[in-house]
């Protein structure tokens, strides 16, 4: 009900009524910044609309998936006199695709060669297991027979240490020693001659180095296609055509 007229407003404190200024301006200032906030987020939005999926994106991206499980599965069954076996015990692998179209289980075997980024390589030696990974991820690696020269080109220009998970240069040999003395591993040259002869204790050294992190080749690939390299694409086995192309991105 309306107060009557000539009745004397109720009593309000000063404090009180500070304390509603204080809120009002408050309550300004916030509408302020969230109106900054949605006009910057407006901004972002319009200059990121290319980065939205449609419905169509996520099921041909699945798709995608599906059909390289299956295209997996079917390099995995392939008979035994299909595969050439290689002519050296001592491999270097290279991932050179990335993972738009990657099934999991792909992702799973690359990543359990230590492979998990593109251009990123490894030394390993050549066994049964090794090369049924290989038959199955072949389109999005290459691979071949390193020479010596690459050997050491590659473990002076990209080597590093893993060191409680982090990357340590191998610019000290009492690194190596303190890790690997105890295989008789004391210096860097002692690295390359174990990688390079594929010698004991092989996998305890690659394991102390950390992956390759190689340089995209200046003038790209061949064609940047996962068909075989045999076949005029870059993936699957280049012999020891390997060594031009390790030259090129170290």
């Amino acid at each position: 009900m309306a107060e009557e007229e000539g009745q004397p407003l109720a009593y309000v404190s000063e404090i009180v009524l500070k304390k509603r200024k204080i809120r009002y301006e408050l309550a300004i200032t916030r509408t302020q910044l969230e109106l900054g906030k949605y006009g910057a987020k407006k901004s972002n939005n319009q200059s990121h609309v290319s980065d939205i999926k449609r419905p169509e994106q996520f099921i041909k991206e699945f798709r995608d998936k599906e059909l390289d499980l299956i295209r997996m599965k079917q390099r995995a069954n392939r008979p035994k006199s299909m595969i050439s076996k290689p002519k050296s015990n001592l491999l270097f692998i290279i991932r050179i695709q990335g993972k738009n179209d990657m099934h999991p289980k792909t992702r799973k075997i690359l990543y359990k060669l230590r492979l998990r980024k593109v251009f990123s390589g490894v030394f390993v030696k050549e066994t049964e297991g090794v090369i049924d990974m290989l038959q199955k991820v072949e389109p999005y690696v290459t691979f071949g027979y390193p020479n010596l020269r690459s050997v050491k080109e590659l473990v002076y220009k990209k080597g590093y240490a893993k060191i409680y998970k982090k990357a340590v240069p191998l610019t000290d040999n009492n690194i190596i020693e303190q890790t690997l003395g105890k295989y008789g591993i004391i210096c860097i040259e002692d690295i390359i001659h174990k990688i390079a002869n594929v010698g004991p204790h092989f996998k305890e050294v690659v394991h102390f180095m950390g992956p390759f992190m190689l340089s995209k080749p200046e003038d790209g690939l061949i064609h940047g296609k996962k068909q075989s390299y045999k076949e005029g694409g870059d993936a699957g086995n280049r012999e020891n055509e390997i060594n031009d192309l390790i030259n090129k991105m170290n």
